[in-house]
């Protein structure tokens, strides 16, 4: 039979053993936690730095794709690859919209010297009608970037970026969408004068059927207040023709700005 020194020592024992290896889970848990931070950090820097070199090179978003195959693991480059995917979804929807509101390829004003009354007639509805379904294109255009935007977002959260970056990313996708807005807006102000001012050609060139005449290609009126009618027309559907030229070349710079902000995500 043990002495009582001996039976109070056991549990003393036991308790500091329990104690022991208490200390020893925790030191591991903490390390554990530290490597797996430390780990996180060093993974940030690896993606950022292979975003870097995949992209030093890349000066048209066009080149995109083959510079992301480089490293298709790395998150900052896939949300590159969705940015890129969602503004070429975009752009290709507002063309759609602006291609679709004609009814048929419509006619020059040089071709409208052999056309009937009727024909001119029935060009005045379809100008009318291009009209209205650009006035329409700008809520459908709205409607259809909300559902691009729910799909990006749904789509980088799979990335696991973490929550910080997921919000700079969908903070730059909204920018993006804004400035996409605001060009499609105006490229749809330009298509609406010029149908509209096409439309008023034609319902002149109706009114003054049989009165006119064509010289070198040219109508000739018979009095000067037509002819400055028809010219004012015609000089609108130029400078809004001229204007949709010019909102392409904003197009094309639009793309390059949008690449130097995905470049500016993946150093952030």
């Amino acid at each position: 039979m043990g002495s009582a020194s001996d039976q109070v020592a056991k549990p003393r024992g036991r308790l500091l053993v329990v104690l022991l290896l208490f200390g020893l889970l925790a030191a591991v848990c903490l390390g554990a936690i530290y490597y797996a931070g430390d780990l996180s950090k060093l993974q940030t820097v690896v993606a950022a730095r292979e975003g870097r070199t995949a992209l030093r090179g890349v000066t048209d978003p066009g080149e995109l794709d083959q510079a992301i195959e480089q490293y298709p693991s790395n998150k900052l480059l896939r949300l590159v690859a969705l940015a890129n995917r969602d503004m070429n979804e975009i752009d290709a929807a507002a063309q759609k919209l602006l291609d679709e509101a004609a009814p048929r390829p419509l006619p020059s004003l040089g071709d409208l010297g052999a056309a009937s009354r009727n024909d001119l007639d029935a060009l005045r509805r379809d100008l009318k009608t291009a009209e209205a379904n650009v006035a329409a294109s700008a809520a459908r255009y709205n409607e259809q970037l909300r559902s691009a935007r729910e799909n990006v977002e749904k789509d980088a959260r799979s990335v696991n970026v973490g929550d910080e970056r997921l919000s700079s990313f969908m903070a730059m996708i909204d920018e993006q969408h804004t400035v996409w807005i605001a060009l499609a807006s105006k490229k749809l102000a330009a298509s609406a004068d010029y149908y509209n001012a096409y439309e008023k050609c034609a319902a002149l060139l109706m009114r003054e059927f049989g009165t006119y005449r064509i010289e070198n290609g040219q109508f000739v009126f018979p009095f000067q207040s037509t002819a400055n009618g028809y010219n004012r027309a015609a000089a609108a559907m130029t400078d809004a023709a001229k204007r949709e030229s010019e909102l392409d070349s904003e197009r094309a710079s639009l793309r390059q700005s949008e690449l130097s902000r995905w470049k500016a995500l993946v150093e952030q």
